[in-house]
């Protein structure tokens, strides 16, 4: 694939989309795999209906569910409007993750041998104006007085390499654990979903890079939420969720 000066097209549009810049909740949610769509240039990398329909692409759900919690709390939404395959705006540019050869049982034909040029590319036209939004919300709301917890939003896959999960809740933390310990606390006491301590995944996995990045770098509380994605598939899942994380969120903050 050759390298070009920009991978977005007038059509594509902003990689970045922010909702409720102005809420005022403590709350800001973060949402780096919200969409499956690609950039126009890049077709469908190869892979098949299926696969970028699947939870490789993007995490199902998640975005419905930021949303609701968003409008609950009057939350200012950050989040990426295009497919992680590109670029995996939760990751920084030298992970091997961040334009990833293969994903589960998936090799992905447009990500093989990328060159330098196409990386930076990729990472100028996505990861970059990605973050440098946040940093620009939290320098906003430094300004202005208004205390943030970084809250950032993901589902993950109840099936993954064949093996089933049985969580179906996991709150994750890097070295900041208090928003975190709070939510399990609370979580214990309204046992609603198998509620578990950074599962599926954990800093090991290189998961918690948004949260090293905004929260850790700039002494703010954050947490990553992952939600199993069978739970949220329509609506009312989502609702149920949403509702359930925005109980935990609120009653978390206040103690």
């Amino acid at each position: 694939m050759l390298a070009q000066q920009g991978i977005l097209t007038k059509a594509d549009g902003d990689c970045v989309a922010v909702e409720r810049p102005d809420g005022d909740s403590a709350v800001l949610l973060v949402c780096e795999h919200a969409s499956r769509a690609l950039p126009e240039q890049f077709g469908d990398l190869g892979l098949s209906a299926e696969a970028l329909a699947s939870h490789i692409a993007w995490d199902p759900g998640a975005l419905a569910v930021a949303r609701k919690i968003s409008a609950s709390l009057n939350a200012t939404l950050v989040f990426q409007r295009f497919s992680r395959l590109i670029y995996d705006c939760n990751r920084p540019p030298e992970s091997t993750g961040a334009m990833p050869e293969t994903s589960e049982i998936y090799t992905i034909p447009g990500n093989q041998h990328l060159g330098e040029a196409d990386r930076q590319a990729r990472t100028e036209g996505l990861y970059i104006p990605f973050h440098e939004r946040i940093r620009t919300l939290l320098q906003e709301r430094a300004a202005r007085g208004q205390k943030t917890v970084i809250v950032t939003i993901h589902s993950f896959t109840p099936i993954y390499n064949g093996k089933p999960r049985a969580v179906e809740l996991g709150i994750l933390h890097d070295e900041d654990r208090w928003l975190a310990d709070r939510m399990l606390d609370a979580a214990a006491e309204a046992p609603l979903y198998q509620t578990r301590r950074n599962q599926p995944y954990g800093p090991e996995d290189g998961v918690t890079h948004t949260l090293k990045l905004h929260g850790l770098a700039n002494g703010l509380h954050n947490v990553m939420i992952e939600v199993r994605n069978d739970l949220i598939q329509d609506d009312v899942g989502q609702g149920v969720v949403a509702d359930y994380l925005t109980g935990l969120l609120q009653s978390s903050l206040e103690a």
